[in-house]
């Protein structure tokens, strides 16, 4: 897509809205990246299954395949069918913080047919607080986001900034505005047996362990 200027869609009205996910969801099965927004900030996004869009987002980022993407889901649900192992902690913290700021490093299903890049057998996941991306997801399946921004730079809160960055690589931008977060979400690795905060975002070590607390767990910081 480089050197092609990304189709920009506002989403006002629920005609523009509709128009908007329609058009990212094709985009996705055609292959390419679109932007959207999240409950934290905006990302750039491509299908989780198909490995050559999965290389050209860490390309447009500016990324190797040593920081693989992570993938978002528009249901809890989908977690069973893209981890195994999933500890009682982790779903405690699912349960709380889903939809939300939370991407929770997992160990991945080994029948799925997908290349995120060099993932060592796990799999980032979450689930985003924003109905307009959530429904993105449920029309695309999973998809590999991360934030829409190249690698050293702040992440976008906005469309403008997306564009700015981005805009020569992707087909669709989907605009809702400033992102309602505009903070990071907290990964967290779920796959041993005491969870550890990889980085430090939108949810803080106290809420986390607080959540924790009655199942006798409580999280390393590692952020």
């Amino acid at each position: 897509m480089t050197g092609v200027t990304a189709e920009r869609y506002q989403t006002d009205t629920e005609e523009q809205r509709e128009s908007a996910i329609d058009a990212a969801s094709l985009a996705v099965q055609r292959g390419e990246l679109i932007v959207l927004p999240t409950d934290t900030v905006y990302g750039v996004a491509a299908d989780a299954f198909d490995p050559a869009a999965v290389t050209a987002l860490l390309r447009a980022k500016g990324r190797g395949r040593e920081m693989p993407p992570p993938v978002l889901v528009s249901a809890a649900t989908t977690i069973d069918a893209l981890a195994v192992r999933v500890p009682d902690y982790a779903r405690a913290l699912v349960e709380k913080f889903w939809p939300g700021p939370l991407t929770i490093v997992c160990h991945q299903q080994t029948s799925l047919q997908w290349d995120l890049g060099d993932t060592r057998g796990t799999v980032a996941i979450r689930m985003p607080d924003h109905e307009l991306a959530r429904e993105v997801l449920e029309r695309t399946g999973p998809l590999a986001v991360s934030s829409a921004n190249t690698t050293g730079s702040p992440a976008a809160t906005d469309a403008d900034e997306a564009e700015r960055m981005l805009g020569e690589h992707v087909a669709v931008l989907v605009d809702a505005g400033a992102s309602p977060g505009g903070q990071a979400s907290t990964i967290i690795d779920v796959t041993g047996e005491r969870g550890r905060v990889l980085r430090r975002g939108a949810l803080s070590l106290e809420e986390l362990n607080a959540v924790l607390e009655p199942t006798g767990a409580t999280l390393v910081d590692e952020g």
